[in-house]
């Protein structure tokens, strides 16, 4: 019977500057009584590796350009943060009253390139203005994570880093991968028969989206403190890949 297990870590520490992220997740996988397999994915919100990688920023030290005043009265968001976002994006594509839409550096598109204060705690008795950004190179840091567990395991595992990400055309949020390891983005199917023999011509599946939404599902939004989940019986073959296997070229892009 094809299955797929979701297991969140429980009580798993907060993250700090500097933490040995690796080690954290090997730790708890022990405290929980769960032990890798070859196959496995290993789903890890992107706050705990941006907080591990020190990806804070104060913005009380940020000096606001000319272009992130003049957003900041668009949108009604402190012009600081709208500095942060801009230094984070490629291209500003929507801004309206409390909506700031960017291309991100790393491809993707997202309100506020993807900085957040929520479940941010700040590092200094001076100020609450600590924002959080995304990793530098989720790719990289998930393939460095995949490389210590698969070394300390000998097991072939999967690493995913994913966000919450909202949709143009859909309310609320869902979980998406912005970065992974040994696990494949797409799936593509173009060229396989369906239940009647009808070749299939234009299907892809971003299996590593899918995978994301079903393990936020466990992470939750909140207080939860779960911000790693063991998956196991992931349908498809795990393989090498890159992010960018997710990122639709902007000439195919026909909402923009």
């Amino acid at each position: 019977m094809k299955s797929l297990h979701l297991t969140a870590l429980e009580a798993f520490p907060l993250v700090k500057p500097g933490d040995d992220l690796p080690d954290l997740i090997w730790r708890s996988l022990t405290e929980n009584n769960l032990q890798i397999q070859s196959g496995d994915i290993l789903v890890i919100a992107q706050k705990v590796v941006s907080k591990a990688e020190n990806r804070y920023r104060d913005l009380s030290k940020v000096i606001p350009s000319d272009n992130a005043e003049k957003l900041s009265r668009i949108t009604g968001k402190d012009p600081r943060f709208v500095e942060l976002v801009l230094q984070e994006s490629r291209s500003v594509l929507r801004a309206k009253t409390n909506t700031l839409i960017v291309e991100h550096r790393l491809g993707f598109v997202c309100a506020n390139a993807g900085i957040d204060h929520s479940n941010v705690e700040s590092l200094s008795n001076t100020t609450e203005d600590w924002m959080l950004m995304l990793p530098e190179n989720p790719d990289l840091s998930a393939a460095k994570i995949r490389e210590r567990l698969e070394k300390e395991t000998g097991c072939e595992i999967g690493v995913m880093i994913i966000d919450s990400h909202g949709r143009s055309w859909r309310m609320g949020i869902v979980g998406v991968a912005i970065g992974y390891s040994g696990v494949p983005g797409l799936v593509d199917m173009r060229g396989h028969k369906d239940l009647f023999g009808y070749e299939l011509k234009v299907t892809q599946i971003a299996a590593a989206d899918e995978l994301a939404a079903s393990a936020s599902l466990l992470m939750g939004q909140a207080d939860e403190s779960l911000p790693v989940v063991l998956a196991r019986g992931f349908p498809y073959p795990l393989r090498e890949s890159s992010f960018r296997e997710l990122i639709r070229p902007s000439d195919q892009d026909l909402f923009r």
